[in-house]
């Protein structure tokens, strides 16, 4: 890539295999291949968005990190500083499927990228981004990883580099009160927090939108996209609090569909639209990508999202 990134993730990817049967996952007999790992899910959608991306992370020297180096490939998004990892493994998980609902297994124990230390990355490749994105799950794999994210952040305010964060929050993962306890940690260093209703009702308590939005404002978060599933999210900005309604869609699978937003909003944002129709045009391609089965493959381009909803046109 001949430009720099104006846009860098960094997280945990993951190889994905999916059932392609319905029943328990020791009975599959075939499986579909793809990608997961909610940051570079953001990477990819923010690519297919217009954006200028790259992506820091540790993979195994195996042949799932030689997977994600390809995808990261076809999408035109920066890998040059990922770090292969001879020593351990790339993340993987599988997806089965019974009575409408779908189960997950990880295994992503002591992965590569759990394996982040804060000196990993070259601090100018962030300093030189005009945004950083980091989310929870990036800081609950492990304990260096969450200094790795937080070193990150403070790199990004040194340098006038603007933080986004999504809270993804996973209980598996980590417990509550830690994971309290560093996602408001790192919302105090954003610039835009990109929770969903549900996360921040867990964190919080509260369950009041507006009490909630209050609540992150308090923290010093100067702008938050509460993100309210299909309907919409509620922009917080400059004083004033916008519903910014979504649009409709027959649901398949939500899977990756607020990484499928966030990626599409700051896309946006950073190629210089405003903040209401970056979240306009978020809502939009989250509403196509839950259509189809599987994070990845249902993230739109921002032709797709154009064709099927005119009105996004001029985004």
């Amino acid at each position: 890539m001949g430009k720099h990134p104006d846009i860098i993730a960094l997280g945990e990817p993951l190889y994905e295999l999916s059932s392609t049967e319905e029943g328990d996952l020791g009975s599959a007999k075939s499986f579909q291949v793809g990608f997961g790992g909610d940051s570079s899910n953001f990477a990819v959608a923010a690519a297919r968005s217009g954006g200028c991306v790259g992506y820091l992370t540790r993979l195994g020297a195996d042949s799932f990190g030689d997977a994600l180096i390809d995808l990261w490939e076809r999408e035109g998004i920066d890998h040059s500083h990922v770090v292969r990892d001879k020593d351990a493994k790339t993340g993987i998980y599988f997806i089965s499927r019974g009575n409408g609902e779908h189960s997950f297994t990880y295994y992503r124990a002591d992965s590569a990228a759990s394996r982040m230390q804060p000196g990993f990355f070259p601090d100018a490749y962030i300093a030189e981004a005009k945004l950083l994105h980091i989310s929870g799950i990036s800081q609950a794999i492990s304990d260096s990883a969450r200094a790795t994210t937080i070193r990150a952040m403070e790199v990004a305010r040194e340098s006038g580099t603007l933080i986004s964060y999504d809270t993804n929050l996973r209980l598996n993962l980590w417990p509550l009160e830690q994971a309290r306890e560093t996602i408001h940690h790192a919302a105090s260093l954003c610039d835009i927090f990109l929770p969903s209703h549900d996360d921040v009702t867990r964190l919080t308590g509260l369950e009041d939108p507006k009490a909630i939005i209050d609540f992150y404002l308090e923290l010093g978060v100067r702008t938050i996209v509460l993100k309210i599933g299909g309907e919409g999210a509620l922009l917080a900005h400059e004083g004033g609090i916008e519903h910014v309604p979504g649009f409709p869609a027959e649901q398949v699978d939500a899977s990756g569909a607020g990484d499928c937003f966030c990626g599409a909003f700051v896309a946006k944002l950073i190629s210089g639209h405003s903040m209401r129709d970056s979240v306009r045009y978020a809502c939009a391609a989250a509403a196509i990508s839950v259509t189809g089965l599987g994070a990845v493959p249902s993230f739109p381009r921002q032709e797709a999202v154009k064709a099927k909803f005119p009105e996004v046109e001029g985004v």
